[in-house]
């Protein structure tokens, strides 16, 4: 006679996101209301101010068993040389490990924003060159505590399949794009 069997499943790992700031904070604060999502979303794993602190937030996901996702831009690491070789590291660290996923853009969050309007990768110089033309579309976008924690914006986002559009036009842009986002590796994640 066999040993019993534990029919209990096992639990999938808890998916935990880190950011920068308040637009990727509320950004994905409202698509996890609208979709139905599971990860953790808390004020302490945003507001990142250097990869030293992201480095230090992704070990204590790790070290509870889940699933990093981290959501950054990489405007400064292309300007400042300093900034650029810390991302190198932290990218290389990371570089095999499943359970870390980077989710940069180039400039920043907006281009990801932009992509459901436009299928573009061209150079923008900053985040507020995309946030200007971000602003023919979403008309009244400010990163603002105001405008972020109001569901509107995102709803505009999402409407009409725009997230699914945005989804793959990030995958049709690769790093060396004057512009990218890899914010679609996220979205991999969460349907599974």
């Amino acid at each position: 006679m066999g040993r019993p069997t534990n029919n209990r499943s096992q639990k999938s790992p808890v998916i935990t996101l880190i950011g920068e700031g308040i637009t990727e904070q509320y950004y994905f604060k409202h698509i996890r209301s609208f979709y139905n999502y599971r990860y953790i979303l808390k004020p302490y794993f945003f507001g990142i101010t250097s990869l030293t602190d992201m480095d230090r937030k992704i070990a204590e996901v790790l070290e509870g068993g889940g699933i990093a996702i981290c959501v950054f831009d990489t405007d400064v690491s292309q300007r400042l040389e300093a900034e650029e070789k810390k991302l190198n590291r932290l990218l290389k660290k990371y570089s095999r490990r499943e359970n870390v996923v980077f989710c940069n853009s180039l400039p920043s969050i907006e281009y990801w924003f932009l992509l459901h309007y436009e299928n573009t990768n061209k150079h923008f110089s900053n985040s507020k060159a995309v946030e200007r033309v971000l602003r023919k579309y979403l008309l009244n976008f400010e990163k603002t505590t105001l405008f972020l924690e109001r569901e509107k914006w995102v709803a505009d986002l999402c409407s009409d399949n725009k997230l699914k559009t945005a989804i793959e036009r990030a995958r049709d842009f690769s790093d060396d794009s004057p512009s990218y986002s890899n914010i679609y590796k996220a979205f991999d994640l969460f349907g599974k």
